[in-house]
């Protein structure tokens, strides 16, 4: 299957990165090398090194920057300090990181991340550790039902959950179709009739199977630390709870003093690390609305580091 892949807020991202053509910088999720290879296009003497934990898509990556000064490493972009280490990078100028599942990731119906094609029920971005299926048919009924509230927030996560472990007792849920078909049965009609009720357990056992939310916030802070004075870091993503994550991390690295106000001097001697070069998330133009839809829920926010 082929690796397609339009590079979602494109335009908005290499303006906020600000590239040097001299520096170096770091895509974190290469993916299909949409933004790696505008990025390394752009560059004379500087370099770019392509981060993806998808052995897929490092090879896709590989291929697609060919002639380019790019480098592309096997790693999940939390470890980027060992992976620039590797490759004997102290410091970069700019970090992108595109967050969530690709376009491939999803159309590939044997990575078992759709809910529209039956095929093992697999997620792993990594083809590495454990599967849905083995989250599904080993987790117990709290477990599961934190997992489709906090990740997916699913109204129905403790129905669901409960229909989960009644079915895997009969036998193991090990195909996509399969746990799509329990979950529909879980939920009310009114809710089946308003679309597929699959998407947001989907989502959530996504997340949990490669630990996306740690990985972000393992990320923005590894990402941070390999930054040069005057680098930005610009990160897409794609749903509330990525979003959170980083504006949080952004909003610490932006807060000075965190003495109480009735103090008159400051006794804690924090300063800014650095400064948001957007204040509120950049969105989507109509134009790349009509020709992409994946880019409807896209927000990017770039921070320089001070």
């Amino acid at each position: 299957m082929e690796f397609n892949h339009i590079p979602v807020l494109l335009n908005e991202t290499l303006q906020g990165l600000n590239i040097n053509p001299d520096g170096i910088y770091v895509d974190g999720t290469a993916g299909g090398a949409g933004h790696s290879r505008e990025i390394a296009k752009r560059l004379k003497k500087g370099r770019l090194v392509a981060l993806d934990r998808d052995p897929d898509a490092v090879a896709v990556a590989t291929e697609r920057l060919k002639g380019l000064p790019a480098t592309v490493v096997k790693s999940n972009y939390r470890d980027m300090r060992s992976a620039l280490d590797s490759l004997d990078i102290e410091s970069v100028d700019g970090i992108m990181l595109d967050i969530g599942v690709s376009s491939f990731q999803l159309d590939n119906r044997e990575r078992g991340f759709s809910f529209h094609d039956d095929a093992a029920l697999d997620m792993r971005m990594s083809k590495e550790g454990a599967t849905a299926a083995d989250l599904v048919n080993g987790l117990d009924l709290n477990e599961l039902t934190r997992i489709f509230r906090d990740y997916g927030e699913e109204k129905f996560a403790y129905k669901i959950a409960q229909k989960i472990i009644a079915e895997r007792e009969k036998e193991p849920i090990l195909a996509t179709g399969r746990l799509a078909e329990i979950i529909a049965s879980a939920v009310p009609a009114a809710v089946r009739r308003k679309g597929n009720p699959s998407r947001q357990c989907f989502q959530a056992l996504r997340i949990a199977v490669n630990d996306e939310l740690g990985a972000l916030k393992d990320g923005i802070d590894a990402a941070w630390k390999c930054l040069k004075p005057g680098g930005r870091l610009a990160i897409i993503t794609f749903h509330s709870l990525e979003d959170r994550i980083t504006k949080q991390k952004f909003k610490e690295y932006c807060t000075g003093c965190i003495c109480p106000p009735d103090i008159p001097i400051c006794v804690c001697g924090k300063k800014p690390q650095g400064k948001l070069i957007n204040n509120k998330p950049i969105i989507a133009s109509e134009e790349e609305l009509a020709v992409n839809t994946r880019s409807r829920s896209a927000k990017l926010r770039v921070i320089e580091k001070l």
